[in-house]
């Protein structure tokens, strides 16, 4: 009896394991032809679990978080994992979210992580610094968190970042479904925050000294913004969000000002009927430069600006999730001029684009078998 009981003992543990992706370099699509070229598609690596963050080390090795709390840093051949998170809460749509590699990473090894965790009784994301030695955490710093938390809810926790040419790190911050919430000054829900690089909240910060407002804040106004792209050509700052069924939107972000959830949108409710007004009818609200009805559900963008893919110079690389694509989006200053769908159906729900310093494209893919891919051109015949 004893034996068959640790024969299921075992059994169970194996079942429960923690599956390990594994570098699986394979061709996935031979030849796609787009408007502009033609590309072919290749797995890295396979058997990750929801990845959600994608960042790009010096050295030329990448790093990239799963939902549930683990860190890989990939260098083309092997992946290691990482140690030494913080507590990372995977609760819903919440857990480990992006990673971002600190401008003048080669002097001082910093990273950041944002990620899902439990404090003061509800449920918040978070912002850590720390440095990366030797595929180890070192001196893991918590330099911001979103206040208050939130109890109960599990979903819109956002959240991206971008450095700017000066230095400065934004992050998006979901509503987590506190929809009222993103209008509220004295909360951090449904907003970019702006920080220098170890916490420190900027003096010229829009709301600094303006009665219980939160200081951190630089716009507000948002639902759970999944995207965000500093372009340094142009100055501009550029985010996505989801809308509910519908009203999708990318944005170029200012300071100080509304993008109108839930005030005014394009997205309608789950249950049907209207959410607000339509933002062009409130002078205070910023209308969005396009909006995505029905609903594509964007997550990761890149602005491409390597030299790989010449014809798609400037245009932001957008995931699909819901429509399971790649969408080309081409401007024309702040307008949106032209739009392309790629790999529909063809690799999944596209969570993160990336574009590193050689001009590679790469995807990262949202399932429990999650992927990550590249992206690389065909010789023009």
């Amino acid at each position: 009896m004893k034996k068959v009981m640790l024969c299921v003992v075992l059994a169970c543990a194996r079942t429960y394991a923690i599956a390990q992706p594994v570098v699986q370099q394979t061709t996935i699509e031979e030849r796609v032809d787009s408007e502009e070229l033609s590309f072919r598609v290749i797995r890295e690596v396979a058997d990750l679990e929801h990845p959600w963050g994608l960042a790009f080390l010096p050295d030329g090795s990448l790093l990239i978080t799963e939902r549930p709390g683990r860190l890989y840093r990939f260098t083309g051949d092997e992946i290691h994992r990482i140690e030494n998170l913080p507590t990372i809460r995977a609760f819903g749509q919440g857990g480990l979210l992006d990673v971002a590699v600190h401008p003048a990473f080669s002097d001082n090894q910093l990273i950041y992580i944002s990620y899902a965790a439990d404090y003061e009784g509800g449920i918040g994301t978070r912002v850590a610094r720390a440095r990366l030695e030797n595929d180890r955490l070192e001196d893991v710093t918590v330099i911001f968190e979103m206040d208050p938390p939130t109890r109960r809810s599990g979903v819109h926790f956002g959240s991206r970042f971008a450095f700017d040419s000066d230095g400065y790190l934004f992050v998006t911050l979901g509503e987590r479904g506190q929809r009222y919430l993103s209008q509220e000054l004295n909360t951090h829900h449904g907003k970019v925050v702006r920080l220098y690089d170890d916490g420190r909240v900027p003096e010229d910060n829009p709301f600094v000294g303006q009665g219980d407002a939160h200081p951190e804040i630089y716009t507000y106004g948002h639902r759970n913004q999944q995207g965000m792209v500093y372009d340094s050509e142009t100055g501009l700052l550029w985010t996505h969000e989801h809308g509910p069924r519908g009203g999708d939107t990318l944005n170029v972000i200012r300071s100080g000002l509304n993008y109108g959830w839930p005030l005014a949108t394009h997205g309608e409710e789950y249950r049907g009927g209207r959410i607000g007004t339509l933002p062009e009818r409130l002078e205070h609200v910023v209308d969005p430069i396009v909006h995505w009805t029905p609903s594509i559900a964007p997550s990761g963008m890149s602005m491409y600006r390597g030299d790989l893919f010449p014809e798609w110079s400037g245009n932001f690389l957008i995931g699909a999730l819901v429509q399971q694509h790649l969408r080309r989006v081409v401007t024309d200053g702040e307008q949106v001029v032209h739009q392309e769908e790629l790999l529909r159906n063809r690799i999944g729900r596209i969570r993160e684009v990336a574009t590193d310093s050689d001009g590679y494209i790469w995807l990262l893919t949202d399932a429990p078998n999650g992927g990550l891919y590249r992206i690389l051109p065909l010789a023009k015949e």
